[in-house]
């Protein structure tokens, strides 16, 4: 019986074996570049399908405390930025002295979407951390920001003068993302 055993092991291996052994070590590399070329992507760089589309329609009614709500309508004759917000995101209090001082500059109308927020904390937070929103619209069941496409808070739109969606920043905005993407795409849509 062990005679029977050992006759097999001095055969030379078949092709079709070498060939099956092999399959798993091609998926496994192919399977690890695709991991690699995904370790390099941006994941704030989610593309939107509303790029190059106009704003979806939409109509808000004034944070409490203020006076003027956001439409679509609004967003239609120069170049604007809209900011999604909440009093509860923390990420929203960091990027906040950047909005404040674009508006101190006034380098670009500020338009504010309040997403699904207690009117008397979106008035509070704006009252104590500033304003920075020439338009502040109400979203409190989160509707108009699910039309367009917000994953989450904070973000922001830069609206071109057709109010037609150019650029969207998922997370909060900071003075890289501010002076290498956004302001450039301002200045070009101004021309």
């Amino acid at each position: 019986m062990s005679d029977g055993i050992f006759a097999n092991r001095s055969e030379p291996p078949r092709t079709g074996s070498r060939l099956a052994a092999l399959v798993p070590l091609a998926v496994f590399l192919v399977v690890g570049v695709f991991l690699a070329i995904g370790l390099t992507l941006n994941p704030r760089e989610v593309p939107s399908p509303l790029i190059g589309k106009p704003v979806p329609e939409f109509s808000l009614p004034p944070v409490k405390g203020r006076t003027l709500g956001l439409s679509s309508a609004d967003l239609k004759g120069e170049v604007s930025l809209v900011n999604v917000f909440a009093s509860w995101c923390v990420a929203c209090r960091a990027e906040h002295p950047l909005l404040m001082d674009l508006k101190q500059k006034g380098v670009v109308p500020i338009h504010g979407l309040d997403y699904k927020d207690r009117p008397e904390d979106a008035e509070k937070w704006l009252d104590e951390l500033g304003d920075p929103y020439t338009r502040t619209g109400a979203d409190i069941n989160g509707r108009v920001a699910i039309d367009w496409g917000v994953y989450g808070v904070p973000e922001t739109f830069v609206i071109d003068r057709e109010g037609r969606i150019a650029y969207k920043q998922i997370g909060p905005l900071n003075p890289e993302v501010l002076e290498k993407t956004i302001l450039p795409l301002i200045r070009k849509l101004r021309q």
